[in-house]
């Protein structure tokens, strides 16, 4: 049984996954033979271009915070502290068009864009730092609670202790995209992983088709001279 198992299984199905809620994002071999995970796709000038593009359109675009008047109307609510944190600077390390390209370049690799919200003492929110994608898990505890559990790694913020810390849903921004239940969206780099690995190889295949040509003329020419 065993040997008939291994004869007929799929030749392409990949090896290495990205934990989502309930479900995994498959990711690693393609019927082309190359690898694909969200850095080897940033090689390829079409994907790289793409989410260069959308990325910083989107944060360029103008952010503000709004209240509504006495009178129906709404106007800049430039006094509250969450202006400051959306529209100039959500943490000390980087600006507002920085933070939003992050977490929309996160956003369509992974399908998902995670922010740790930072308060004090008082509850008030005073930073948002980007989560990676990657290191972020979303469950739910035996009372249906949704949690979020993230693997820190040395050079993340110093503000999360520990290898793996378990964060409330209150402490996490999350952001997803297209996805099964709402809560986790789909990798787009995994749903296309084979059109990408097509073009990472067809890539290849020509450079080196190209270099061998290359490198045949010459040898030729100095055979003849």
């Amino acid at each position: 049984m065993g040997l008939f198992t291994n004869l007929f299984k799929a030749r392409d199905k990949p090896k290495n996954r990205t934990p989502g809620s309930s479900y995994s994002f498959f990711f690693g071999g393609t019927t082309s033979g190359k690898p694909v995970n969200e850095h080897t796709a940033m090689q390829m000038t079409a994907v790289y271009s793409c989410v260069r593009i959308l990325a910083e359109a989107v944060a360029g675009l103008p952010l503000h915070l709004y209240k509504y008047t006495t009178s129906g109307g709404k106007e800049k609510a430039l006094s509250h502290p969450l202006y400051f944190l959306l529209h100039d600077e959500p943490n000390p390390e980087m600006s507002s068009f920085v933070f939003r390209e992050t977490l929309m370049t996160h956003l369509l690799l992974w399908g998902n864009a995670y922010a740790q919200i930072i308060r004090n003492g008082k509850g008030e929110v005073i930073a948002l730092y980007p989560l990676m994608p990657n290191r972020m898990r979303v469950d739910r505890d035996s009372k249906g609670e949704l949690y979020y559990s993230y693997t820190r790694y040395s050079d993340e913020a110093p503000t999360i202790n520990g290898m793996t810390v378990t964060l409330r849903p209150s402490d996490v921004l999350h952001i997803p995209g297209l996805g099964f239940d709402g809560l986790v969206g789909y990798s787009p780099i995994a749903m296309a992983k084979n059109a990408i690995g097509l073009a990472m190889a067809t890539e290849e295949y020509g450079a080196k088709f190209f270099a061998n040509g290359v490198y045949g003329t010459i040898k030729i020419q100095r055979m003849a001279s």
